[in-house]
């Protein structure tokens, strides 16, 4: 058994954008946020949303690329290897950051080089996570924060506590148009790829696809501005910072992908429906009545719930995989969604390293059949989806696991400024694909809006 970290309570709040502004302005920093309204010193969180942010730090990172035979595999089994040990005084430290799409390659298909370059990114890391040893704690109910460290280097920890508490950030003013959004596929194309999916499930080849496409736009700002004001204008409940080596990741999830405590208990909550939200009081009520009863939202969802049942079941005792919550409908800034919940106990002796093997990728972001919608998909999608479609969040080394899905998200390459947006749509039988596109364009409005770009699309062109 390890030595338990040391735990320094810090008298006084400030926020934890002050704080990664302050200590997380370059290098490797991962922020896992509760959302802009928890801000406030001893602000109750809204329902749904968690009761604490963390801010991590670490000295080792690993980078892993599906397109590299054994790159993907060597750095899962590190990570496992390390999640193995008796540790549950380590809350929250452990292994923190993004497993990207790509990494799909390697977990339904291990050793495909096929698999693995179609949907490896050819550029940047399908994974990159950092071995967290250092992370600030913030309660939000209680105000309370704690320095939570272990192993690591003195100088950080020293300047925290002599810094604390600073001074708050300036809140800057949302920038004038910039750049046109590009897109990958203008609406003709991507009518065409829905009819792609149509003619796969007319087949009997998939019952549900997540069809999905991207837009790029470059930006001079930094990371940490683009998120200040995407954490504001879109606020959500599995938000993240996330800054490793090149990469930046700008999260605005409203899904919980995988959730796990110490005793064992797992949830997810799939979301398939989307209505965007009216200022109209009463007729954004009638939307989110509407998304309710509609037959093929409702039909999209349920496959998507067996879909994850069947994925927990894996490892979980059959009995104990239930579905909690069916068709609910949850309000977030710009749209209602249609969110489910499935629940399980994860086997004695599995780490969530091994629930990720069983589970990933999501299964709202592929459809079903997985591994028959994952290869109809390779062949539609115009290129990798990066980062895009996986997962973000901690590993544990108490054994928790909290993972959101990677969605409502910019990926910023940072040598380059070149921020990437990804969006999409379940296509089912029943699918309008008029309707489809422009769900595609309200999910892109928000980010591209953050992004400051000019043609914020009512439609992909």
């Amino acid at each position: 058994m390890r030595q338990p970290p040391t735990r320094t309570p810090l008298a006084g709040w400030v926020t934890p954008e002050a704080v990664v502004r302050a200590f997380g302005a370059e290098g490797d920093v991962v922020w896992i946020d509760a959302g802009a309204a928890a801000d406030a010193e001893g602000a109750a969180p809204s329902p749904g949303h968690p009761a604490r942010s963390l801010v991590g730090w670490g000295r080792r990172r690993l980078d892993a690329r599906a397109a590299v035979p054994g790159d993907v595999e060597a750095a899962l089994a590190r990570v496992d290897a390390s999640l193995r040990d008796d540790d549950p005084d380590a809350d929250p430290l452990g292994w923190w950051g993004v497993v990207g799409y790509g990494v799909s390659a390697e977990l339904l298909a291990p050793g495909d080089a096929t698999w693995a370059g179609t949907l490896g990114d050819p550029v940047r890391p399908d994974l990159l996570l950092l071995e967290v040893d250092r992370a600030l704690v913030f309660d939000h109910g209680t105000g309370l924060v704690e320095l939570v460290e272990r192993g690591a280097e003195p100088e950080l920890g020293e300047a925290l506590r002599n810094w604390w508490p600073g001074r708050e950030p300036r809140q800057k003013a949302v920038p004038a148009p910039g750049a046109t959004a590009a897109w990958a596929d203008d609406d003709a194309r991507y009518l065409d790829l829905i009819a792609g999916c149509l003619a796969a499930i007319d087949r009997g080849d998939a019952f549900v696809i997540c069809l999905t496409t991207s837009a790029s736009v470059v930006t001079g700002e930094s990371d940490l501005d683009l998120y200040a004001r995407l954490r504001r204008s879109s606020p959500a409940p599995r938000a993240s910072f996330i800054r490793l080596g090149e990469t930046a990741v700008l999260g605005a999830s409203p899904e919980e992908f995988l959730r796990i405590d110490a005793e064992g208990r797992v949830s997810t909550s799939p979301i398939k429906g989307t209505r965007e939200r009216s200022a109209d009081s009463r007729l954004d009520e009638a939307r989110a009545q509407e998304l309710a009863s509609n037959r093929k939202e409702r039909a999209e969802n349920l496959m998507i719930v067996d879909l994850m049942r069947n994925d927990l079941s894996r490892v979980s005792r059959p009995e104990h995989v239930a579905v909690s919550s069916l068709f609910a409908v949850e309000g977030f800034e710009h749209v209602h969604q249609l969110v489910s919940t499935v629940t399980a106990v994860v086997r004695p002796g599995l780490t969530g390293i091994d629930v990720l093997r069983a589970t990933f990728p999501p299964g709202s972001m592929t459809g079903a059949p997985k591994h028959s919608v994952v290869r109809i998909l390779a062949g539609l999608e115009a290129g990798p989806r990066g980062l895009y479609s996986g997962v973000a969040g901690r590993f544990g080394f108490d054994g928790t696991v909290d993972l959101a899905v990677v969605i409502r998200s910019i990926v910023l390459d940072l040598p380059t400024g070149e921020a990437g947006v990804g969006v999409g749509g379940g296509i089912t039988n029943e699918s309008d694909p008029a309707d489809e596109l422009a769900e595609v364009a309200i999910k892109a409005r928000a980010l591209l809006t953050a992004l400051g770009a000019s043609g914020v699309p009512d439609s992909l062109i």
